[in-house]
């Protein structure tokens, strides 16, 4: 039981909801702090200095909306999420500390029960970022946007009004880039003003192109998950989980009725048409060949609690329940064997448990020519309240 609780304790969903606790406390307590300032009294004998306090108050904020923005990563698996996590996290525990106020007492202690549980499931966010070239290249283009007008700004600090810094270069750049004007710094000469066109035109030119490149693509998969089309809706982050490996007209229709909302489980089709109708009924659903290794590794093989595998494909069963049992050795895996002969075949596959459709038709025949005992077998398998069920068996 306590290897249970630690594996649910140290799950990743607990670890992500950890960091967005993370992230909304570092939010607020320097909102609090910049709001209340020497008002909201002081902690460590008054030792940390004003200016020092109000800088963590701002710096504090903005670590906790990049928690937020790595949180998102993290739910979707990504490793450099969680090397970020990993290094923001701890920042936010210098920030509390030199706050240096009550109101950053809860951020402290929280951040600190993060870190070693973040730190326990680091192998659990092992995907890459797969960008596609349109997204480099247009990450590279915001980034040299942001680079040319920083240097050429500095270079031509004489010809700007308050423009002293390499801070004073970049603030007049993200400012004029996202067209929300020049502020205090603003560009005196002829020249000046000809650049500051040109960061317009280039800046304000990358960051849509950013727009629809790189954003455009997430507000699509959280609109398609909240339609329930979602391919790998929080797949990442399950674990004892069931797969559903194929699909099959006779039988998974019933079991996933059956399965309901009482636990967690993909469906794994190679039917293209098929996973999208199954995504319209809001089932959980990754396309690809059942007995992919690959495809078993995306759907948390190494994760999954039992593998369910009722098709009218015997043959393509097997392959399944083989490739099943060699990614995951202890995995419970129950296969349904369309005819009889095929039971001990399923077996050897690696199956733990085969039934057989053609079992209730022998039974029925038996019982129509007066066989001993059917009539109590019928009884148990429809869940007759005086004999014992499947619900019986599972205690």
């Amino acid at each position: 039981m306590a290897g249970g609780f630690r594996r649910r304790f140290t799950s990743a969903r607990v670890v992500v909801w950890l960091v967005i606790g993370v992230a909304l406390l570092s939010i607020a307590t320097g909102l609090v702090t910049t709001a209340t300032g020497s008002t909201g009294g002081r902690l460590f004998g008054g030792l940390i200095p004003e200016a020092v306090r109000q800088t963590t108050s701002y710096t504090g904020t903005i670590v906790g909306f990049l928690l937020l923005i790595a949180a998102m990563g993290l739910r979707r698996g990504f490793r450099v999420a969680w090397y970020a996590c990993a290094l923001l996290v701890p920042i936010t525990v210098l920030h509390g500390l030199l706050q240096s106020t009550p109101y950053s007492l809860p951020l402290v202690a929280f951040a600190l029960v993060t870190v070693p549980v973040l730190f326990l499931v680091r192998g659990r966010f092992q995907r890459p970022i797969e960008l596609s070239t349109a997204q480099i290249a247009t990450a590279a283009a915001v980034v040299g946007a942001q680079l040319y007008g920083t240097i050429g700004a500095y270079a031509l600090q004489e010809q700007f009004e308050n423009l002293k810094t390499w801070f004073d270069a970049f603030y007049f750049t993200l400012l004029t880039a996202s067209t929300v004007g020049f502020g205090n710094t603003r560009p005196i000469t002829p020249v000046a003003q000809a650049f500051a066109m040109t960061v317009i035109v280039f800046g304000t030119g990358s960051f849509a192109a950013a727009l629809g490149v790189l954003f455009a693509p997430i507000v699509q998969n959280s609109f398609a998950s909240a339609l329930g089309k979602s391919p790998n809706s929080n797949i990442d982050l399950m674990e004892d989980h069931l797969l559903v490996l194929g699909y099959g007209h006779l039988l998974t229709e019933s079991i996933l009725d059956e399965l309901g909302g009482s636990t967690e489980y993909v469906v794994v089709v190679e039917d293209s048409d098929l996973a999208d109708e199954l995504r319209e009924r809001k089932e959980v659903v990754v396309h690809g060949d059942p007995s992919d290794e690959d495809v078993l590794r995306r759907v948390g093989i190494d994760r999954a609690k039992s593998v369910l595998v009722a098709t009218e494909d015997d043959a393509a069963d097997s392959l399944g329940v083989l490739t099943a049992r060699q990614l995951n050795s202890d995995i419970r895996i129950v296969a349904a064997a369309t005819e009889r002969e095929n039971v001990n075949k399923l077996r050897r596959a690696g199956a733990d448990i085969v039934v057989s459709p053609a079992l209730i038709g022998r039974m029925l025949v038996q019982a129509a020519l007066g066989g001993e005992h059917v009539e109590e077998l019928a009884e148990q398998l429809s869940g007759d309240a005086s004999n014992r069920t499947l619900t019986d068996f599972e205690r």
